[in-house]
């Protein structure tokens, strides 16, 4: 063990302790309501914290693992989620000001597996309003701060898990990914981040963002760690009709292969949507030098024009947005914020040829990419988020406003947006950090269901790199 301070460990490593009786599920618990305790008025990564009933349920995981009972890899895991999930006859606000008195009906698939797996839950995170935003701003709950410097934002829209996991308050969290929600707080704040494959995870009792395009996924403080949390939550689910029946392989197991051999195409656009800032690029480039020195091959790639795939996404959540939040908008549109309402109602006013067009492209954009990106290559790398980080105050479209404002917060998912399009796995790793101290992420792409691969790659990068190890101070 590297460190005294249990909540600076990793799930893992916290995980084997338990179970070896070296620790007790309630000294995690308690570690990590420490730090909580120090951190939660610096980020404000919580809506709401459940002390008295973590510390009971890790009580009774000390009190199973006595008798011989081990639930699993996770038994005893402190760790928070995203107020998003639905816990039964609990408060779920989704971040919004309309449901901050809601609550919910039905516990989440997510959250039964994880309860089943034995983790101990410290209660629910902040996170941008329904979803609905890439920087984790927040006029209901306060906006969620970053770790490494509290003036910048942390990434959304999974704010709170990407400030939680990065400060060191617990040790894995769930998050959703629309256009990036994952991978983008991920790579705001230092932390391993996984959008699986559409339908690898079921979203049965979480807010919907937009059906076509929301994934599930984990973030946590390393490569083993996401694999084991995966694992945990991954798999088909009745109640969620778009997941896979594909068997969910041991991916923790995989992670030890190394990536000799392996061709990894590396895509560093110098143009489309977003440019790429030449420092983040720089970065993005000593990440692939780093793994050519491990034994994989490494070749320049060109990604497809993703304009017309972007057009295409934006026309399906904002269709399927306004569907859902329609009673809501007719009855209380002012308890919205002004950028969230607005971006909503424009799906109202879209025909439906071309939301139905737009889903008919999809298929067109996979095969595309597949053949144009992935050809002759077992992944690809890129950047997560193009450009360093920006401030808050730089960012805040309700105060500030503005042409050039909308366009720096509709540049953050310029990178990752495309992929929760095509429904490929996406994974973003620390690599580095910018001018400004803040994190730098890089995002590793597959085809359909190479989750375990992407790990592979991720793992091996981790085991020559110390990025994942830093932590804010």
């Amino acid at each position: 063990m590297r460190n005294d301070d249990i909540a600076l460990w990793d799930l893992s490593e916290v995980a084997d302790a338990i179970a070896a009786k070296r620790i007790s599920s309630v000294e995690a618990t308690e570690a990590c309501l420490a730090r909580i305790n120090v951190w939660q008025p610096r980020v404000n990564a919580f809506l709401r914290l459940y002390k008295d009933k973590a510390l009971a349920q890790a009580k009774a995981m000390d009190a199973e693992l006595a008798t011989g009972k081990r639930r699993g890899p996770l038994h005893g895991v402190p760790m928070a989620h995203k107020d998003m999930y639905y816990r039964k006859g609990e408060l779920s606000t989704g971040g919004s000001a309309i449901r901050k008195d809601w609550v919910a009906p039905v516990t989440a698939t997510t959250l039964e597996k994880l309860d089943a797996a034995g983790v101990v839950e410290l209660g629910f995170l902040n996170m941008a309003e329904f979803a609905a935003g890439p920087t984790g701003h927040n006029v209901h709950h306060g906006h969620c701060r970053n770790p490494w410097d509290q003036s910048r934002v942390t990434g959304g829209s999974s704010s709170g898990s990407g400030a939680s996991v990065a400060a060191r308050l617990v040790y894995g969290a769930l998050g959703s990914d629309t256009g990036g929600s994952i991978r983008l707080p991920a790579a705001a704040c230092g932390v391993v981040g996984m959008k699986a494959t559409y339908g690898r995870v079921s979203r049965a009792g979480a807010v919907a963002r937009s059906w076509s395009l929301d994934h599930v996924g984990p973030l946590t403080r390393t490569i083993r760690d996401n694999a084991r949390m995966l694992a945990a939550i991954a798999g088909a689910d009745p109640n969620d009709s778009t997941t896979s029946e594909k068997p969910v392989p041991d991916y923790e197991a995989g992670l030890e292969g190394g990536v000799a051999g392996l061709k990894i195409g590396l895509a560093l656009p110098k143009e489309g949507l977003v440019p790429l800032d030449p420092a983040i690029g720089a970065v993005v480039q000593a990440a692939a030098d780093a793994l050519g020195k491990l034994g994989a091959k490494i070749t320049p790639v060109t990604l497809p024009d993703f304009t017309a795939l972007y057009r295409a996404a934006e026309v399906m959540v904002k269709c399927e947005a306004a569907a859902m939040h329609r009673p809501w908008m007719e009855k209380t549109p002012e308890l919205y914020a002004n950028q969230v309402r607005t971006r909503m109602e424009a799906g109202f006013f879209i025909p439906a040829t071309q939301y139905i067009d737009a889903l008919r492209l999809r298929p067109h954009f996979v095969k595309e990419f597949l053949s144009m990106s992935m050809e002759g290559v077992d992944a690809v790398i890129l950047p997560a988020i193009p450009f360093p980080l920006p401030t808050i105050e730089e960012t805040d479209t309700e105060e500030q406003g503005g042409p050039a404002v909308l366009k720096m917060v509709a540049g953050f998912t310029g990178l990752t947006r495309p992929f929760n399009t095509l429904g490929v796995p996406a994974l973003s790793v620390p690599c580095g950090f910018d001018r400004n101290g803040a994190p730098i992420g890089l995002q590793l792409v597959g085809r359909p269901f190479d989750e375990g691969l992407l790990y592979r790659i991720g793992h091996a990068y981790q085991g020559t790199t110390d990025f994942h190890t830093k932590v804010p101070s």
